[in-house]
């Protein structure tokens, strides 16, 4: 496993800046937010692109990929029943995968739950049919650039009723079907399953995971909070994970330097 960290923490720094502490941190990765770059990845210049790609090599540090995929721009959704606003989301996460690429990131995390969400008026099954028919297209998309989608539960306190447990989770990588759509896993999610994280985890987090987001049920970072992160990293081992574990905190207060360093000690001496 090696450890990386989410870049938005670091708000109103450069991310130029936000890959030098990481990287004197102790951390391996940076997790990119595309709204951190522009509010339209699009508008990122190919100019751009190799800059970023640069300062993150600059500073021996990948950059692993994408999360928090579609928060901008307005108006997308995965499987509305409007199929001009499913191709027009289509069309932008084919442009994500294109920006994930140049970076030289090879994961997208898939959570946006008010992009994904079951709207008043359309059915559970018709919604879910849509997603998985949405998926199999980008999945064969971005497999084909080296980038697998990581697709996440998540829970109600998400505000999220399509997709929320890792049952549901491991069942849509199934339907998809693809070598593109593998499972995320986050601890603050995996918290509102009434059962031990490790337990959820073994269960079938092995079969498809691909990627893992460590914080606290508090929305700061492992350290910062009551939640034990020793039988999580346990678990994970148990499952043979190898992939990255990425910091991902929602409560910026603590700020961007005592986040980082409390994480990466906590997930540490967690993993020893």
């Amino acid at each position: 496993m090696r450890f990386a960290i989410c870049n938005e923490q670091y708000e109103n720094w450069s991310i130029e800046k936000a890959f030098a502490h990481a990287a004197k941190t102790g951390y391996q990765g940076v997790e990119v937010a595309p709204f951190t770059l522009a509010d339209d990845c699009r508008e990122v210049s190919a100019a751009r692109r190799a800059e970023i790609r640069a300062a993150a090599k600059k500073e021996g540090i990948e950059v692993i990929g994408l999360h928090w995929l579609l928060l901008k721009p307005p108006g997308l959704h995965i499987n509305s029943r409007d199929a001009a606003v499913r191709k027009k989301t289509e069309e932008y996460v084919e442009a994500l995968i294109a920006l994930c690429a140049d970076l030289g990131g090879t994961i997208m995390v898939w959570g946006s739950p008010k992009q994904r969400a079951v709207l008043p008026g359309d059915t559970w099954s018709d919604a879910y049919k849509r997603l998985i028919d949405g998926l199999q297209r980008l999945g064969a998309k971005a497999h084909a650039k080296g980038i697998t989608i990581a697709f996440e539960p998540l829970g109600p306190r998400d505000n999220c009723n399509l997709i929320n447990t890792m049952g549901e989770g491991t069942r849509l990588v199934e339907d998809v079907n693809s070598p593109g759509v593998k499972l995320h896993l986050d601890v603050k999610a995996l918290s509102t399953e009434g059962r031990p994280i490790a337990e959820t985890i073994r269960l079938e987090g092995g079969k498809h995971l691909k990627h893992f987001h460590a914080n606290d049920p508090n929305l700061r970072g492992p350290g910062m909070g009551e939640m034990a992160f020793e039988p999580i990293m346990q678990a994970l081992k148990d499952v043979k994970y190898d992939g990255w574990v990425s910091v991902e905190v929602f409560d910026f207060t603590p700020g961007p330097e005592a986040t980082a360093e409390i994480s990466l000690r906590t997930l540490k001496r967690a993993l020893a």
